[in-house]
């Protein structure tokens, strides 16, 4: 009985710190291009140079976290559900 109760605050923790979280900075840094906008690649030689801008971020370098998306999701359905 005490390993559940243990196991139900630590997902409690866990879920109302990635509440905070998302509620403190919605945007995180894009997986795909981690933050640059564009992909890196290398030239002959080796060096580092400047790709394609990222289709998943629009070159931002930022996306919408997936908690933060969800909470604006059930917002607008609350929003239009109630008028």
């Amino acid at each position: 009985m005490t390993l559940i109760a243990l196991a139900i605050a630590c997902l409690m923790l866990v879920t109302l710190g990635y509440s905070a979280l998302c509620a403190a900075s919605p945007f995180g840094t894009c997986r795909t291009c981690n933050g640059f906008g564009f992909a890196t690649t290398t030239d002959r030689k080796g060096r580092p140079k400047r790709g394609k801008n990222c289709r998943r971020c629009k070159a931002t370098g930022k996306r919408i976290r997936a908690g933060r998306w969800i909470f604006n999701r059930a917002q607008r359905i609350y929003r239009e559900g109630t008028n």
